[in-house]
């Protein structure tokens, strides 16, 4: 998969080389929300918070009839690895029938990360509510801040998305790279499937999702298997279920379920969470309230969680 490295980099020096770009068109779009949280076994204090966020957008074609796009967003929280207020930030490369490839300062995710966990849900993964004593995700993707992520429809139905990271630092040696093939050729059907390698991690995760999604009127549902298996350490198998249904246009439920088992003497992680969301206009309320046992497989570490969100775009 380290031809994956070629493949971007030539793409890139394509549009370096192709000519100029043309007058830019320029956008700006928004949100915020109130967010109130709590859990059963933890006094985490005032439960209510906001997030904020303005993203300012600006694309242009080029001689060559390739598009340049770039997105810079401003969180008033910022990022882990950024000075606030900055957050998500791309470049895009539109190489129409070639794809599309990104660079991803922050805020994506390669085929492995993008794809963790494709149940239906009307808000909330059945693991996905925050508790006392963090709960273990469904993979250990290595994607994410300053990687190349490429997108490459085959033929209708088919759609391959591929991504990079280069090795950084003395610490890490070596890229990580990831592949995904996503099937869309029946209708109400979506089959995703991806693999890579996470060389960030000291002992070398090889990684793999795979997702199958079924919608018929207004109930869809989902089953998710995943693997990570180091190099040394603890391996970790996830399968999560899930269902939802649209009582309306504006309004949906979901329950969904997911497991996590070790390799080792830890516990199965068990979770379950039942969502419900209601959409009008630009205004959005979900909420979420969650099980789950043993967390990150600690032995009689139970917990229960909510959530409601208050949700505006602009």
């Amino acid at each position: 998969m380290n031809n994956l490295k070629k493949v971007g980099l030539t793409a890139l020096g394509t549009v370096l080389v192709a000519g100029s770009a043309q007058a830019a068109s320029m956008s700006v779009s928004g949100g915020t929300s109130i967010f109130f949280g709590g859990e059963d076994n933890s006094n985490a204090g005032n439960g209510w918070s906001m997030t904020d966020q303005v993203t300012f957008s600006a694309s242009g074609e080029m001689d060559n009839g390739f598009t340049i796009s770039t997105s810079l967003q401003l969180d008033g929280t910022g990022a882990v690895g950024n000075a606030a207020p900055f957050d998500d930030r791309s470049l895009t490369i539109g190489m129409g029938d070639m794809g599309t490839l990104v660079f991803s300062g922050h805020g994506s995710s390669g085929p492995v990360g993008a794809w963790d966990d494709l149940t239906p849900t009307a808000n909330e993964e059945s693991w996905g509510t925050s508790i006392g004593g963090t709960v273990d995700g469904p993979t250990n993707a290595g994607i994410g801040d300053n990687s190349f992520i490429y997108d490459y429809t085959v033929t209708d139905g088919v759609a391959l998305k591929a991504a990079y990271k280069p090795s950084k630092g003395s610490a890490v040696l070596e890229s990580s790279t990831e592949i995904g093939v996503q099937y869309t050729g029946i209708e109400g059907l979506k089959v995703s499937a991806a693999m890579g390698e996470n060389n960030t991690a000291a002992d070398k995760i090889d990684l793999s999702v795979f997702s199958a999604n079924y919608t018929a009127g207004p109930i869809s549902v989902g089953v998710q298997s995943n693997e990570s298996d180091r190099g040394s350490g603890t391996d970790e198998d996830f399968t999560a279920y899930g269902i939802s249904y649209a009582v309306n246009d504006d309004v949906s439920v979901s329950y969904g379920v997911s497991s996590l088992d070790y390799s080792s003497t830890l516990e199965d992680q068990e979770s379950s969470a039942v969502s419900v969301s209601f959409t009008a206009g630009g205004v959005a309320i979900s909420a979420s309230h969650q099980s789950t046992d043993n967390v990150a497989g600690a032995a009689a570490t139970d917990n229960t969680s909510y959530e409601v969100n208050f949700s505006f775009s602009f």
